[in-house]
This record gives C-alpha cells, structure tokens and sequence, in this order.
C-alpha cells in the first residue's frame, strides 16, 4: 500500500525521466524499461510505484495513465508531456526535455539554499553561544555578585532579569515559539490566508524580486517545454497555472488560460499585470507570438531571470551576513559587558 503522504525527490524524477528517454531512444519497450528501473532503484516506495505503472502498461494502458494514478507525485507537468510524447511519437524527446527541465529547477533551488545557509548558520551560533553564556556561565557568576551586597549597572541588572527569566520560564518559552510556529504553518494551510501571505511576499523588497523572479524562471521555462513537446498554446498556460505552487500567479495564470482560450495573445494578458510580470518580460513574450518562437523565447527567459535570481541571492546573502554579524556582536558584547563591568567596578571600589 502506498504512503498517501509520499513524495518524490526532484532527484528521483530525474531520475526516471533520463533513464526512461535513454533506453526509450534506444527501441526497448516501456514494459522492458518499467522492469530494469524498479531493478535499479533503491527506493521501496518508488519500486511500488514502478509496480503498478507495470500492472497498467501490461492491462495496455498508456504510461501516462498508470501516472495519473499517481498524480498528487507526479503533477500536471510531468504527466502531460509524457501523454503528449506518447500520442505524437516524440517519447524520448519529450522525456529529455523533462530530465532537462528538472535537472534546472533541481540547480536552481539548490542555488537558493545555498545562498542561505551561511546566513542560517551564523544565526544559530549566535543563538547558541547566547544561551550558553545565559544558562551556564552567568548562573555560576551571579551568586558572587548578589553576595557583594552592592548596586549593579543597569546593564547588569538588565541581563540579570532577562536571564532569570529565561531560566525560569526558558522550557514553556521554547513550547510557546513551536506552538506559534505550527499555528503559523496550520493557519498558512486556510487557502485565504495562504493567498495573503503570497501577495505579501511578492511586495517585500529584495525577497518580493526574489520571489517574481524565481515564479518568472518557472513560468517561462514550463512554458517553453510545453510548447517543444507539442502541447498547444492553451492547455500549456492552464499546464503551468496548475503546476505553480504560488497561488497570486496561479490565479492570474488560470484567468489568462482562459482568455487565452477565445483566441488571445498571451501577452496581452501578462501586460495587465506588470507587478507580477515587468514589462521586458511581457514584451519578449509578444515578440515570441508574432514570430512563433514562443519555445525559443521561453528558454532564453528562463536563463535570464534564473541570473537575475542567481544575482538577487547573492545580494540578499551579503545583506543579512553582515547584519546578522551585527547582531552577534551586539549579543555577545551585550553579555559580556554585563559580565565584565560589574567586576570592573568592584575591583575599582576594592582598589580605593
């Protein structure tokens, strides 16, 4: 029985789509290839899958219907381009641009994580090396100071405070941040709140142009594949709208899909948006209609603002490290100002 809560690594996919467009190339039959892939992977939950795509190519349905069993895996995109490769004989070829397609967005996201986990890190230590200091090295200093019978600094009495605090409430403290955290992630699942909270991160100022970017990469790039795989213009923009997990661009995709559907350039549409889609975007996008280079155009949009995404990371990297640095210094110099004057002013008094 299969998880109903399983899903597959980008990695898997790719992994089926490059083996399967190899040996589909190569003339051996769907069934044959279904065999050596669940021989090969190390996945159970794959080898299950693979197992009933056998049951159904075997009952002489498609591939792609044995997909669509699983379609909460797999997704619009990826069963669409194969059932299109499959009705028009281009199988390997389609099945290549999907390895290829994959193989970008798997690059593209490990870029972004990339770019974000020094920024994490440095904000973990700094947390850390607080809460070390607050738990372990100030309990043990305190007591010497209460015994001095003597008025701390502000600064002092502020960490003290703080510090009891923690001490005394740090374990219903830390239950009420996971508490919040998952009402946080419950709350984001009510669709209305879930599509406030994508409109608020398209309006953030270096995430927001993150955050078009990456959706513009992902648009022009499925787009474009849609396209080269033989899908026809309509059902390739209801394709991405289905396929996009922002729902403010998932939206507008579905409106235009449908306007599109009464014999509408797609452009025309995008320009009504240019929050969403800046205005170079929406003019290439005309210039690929009227020349009927809309795949090409697509792929060369897709490199382009994957740059400008590249370049958006790595400019939100260099602002957070030095802030976040910042206040690690401020952290630490806090704590230990607190620690050391105090000392300082007692062995002053002790000198006079």
């Amino acid at each position: 029985m299969l998880n109903p809560f399983f899903r597959l690594s980008t990695k898997d996919k790719m992994f089926f789509a490059r083996h399967m467009a190899i040996m589909t190339r190569s003339g051996m039959q769907i069934l044959d290839i279904l065999r050596i892939l669940q021989r090969q992977t190390q996945s159970k939950t794959f080898k299950t899958i693979i197992d009933t795509l056998i049951v159904s190519v075997k009952n002489g349905q498609f591939l792609s219907d044995g997909l669509e069993k699983h379609h909460a895996i797999f997704g619009d995109f990826f069963i669409n381009i194969i059932k299109v490769g499959e009705i028009s004989g281009t199988l390997a070829e389609n099945l290549e641009y999907l390895a290829q397609s994959l193989a970008k967005n798997q690059e593209l996201q490990s870029k972004i994580k990339g770019a974000m986990i020094y920024p994490i890190i440095l904000l973990i230590v700094t947390l850390g090396m607080a809460g070390g200091l607050t738990y372990f090295i100030f309990p043990k200093i305190l007591p010497i100071f209460t015994s001095l019978h003597v008025k701390l600094p502000l600064i002092t009495r502020i960490f003290i405070a703080v510090s009891s605090f923690m001490l005394a409430h740090g374990v219903a403290l830390l239950f009420g941040i996971i508490a919040f955290a998952i009402g946080i992630v419950l709350l984001l699942r009510i669709p209305p709140i879930h599509y406030a909270w994508h409109r608020v991160t398209i309006s953030l100022p270096v995430a927001g142009t993150m955050v078009k970017n990456y959706n513009m990469v992902n648009f022009a790039r499925s787009m474009s594949l849609l396209l080269k795989s033989g899908v026809k213009i309509v059902q390739a923009v209801e394709i991405t709208g289905r396929s996009t997990t922002n729902l403010v661009y998932k939206k507008v995709l579905e409106k235009i899909s449908q306007e599109v559907g009464h014999g509408d350039m797609i452009s025309k549409y995008l320009m009504l948006y240019p929050r969403l889609f800046p205005p170079v975007f929406s003019e290439m996008v005309a210039v690929g209609e009227q020349t009927g280079k809309l795949d090409d155009t697509g792929i060369y949009l897709a490199d382009f603002y994957e740059n400008e995404l590249d370049d958006s990371t790595k400019s939100l990297s260099s602002i957070l490290e030095p802030l976040l640095l910042l206040f690690m210094g401020t952290i630490v110099g806090f704590i230990a100002i607190s620690i050391i004057y105090p000392i300082y002013q007692i062995s002053q008094n002790i000198n006079n």
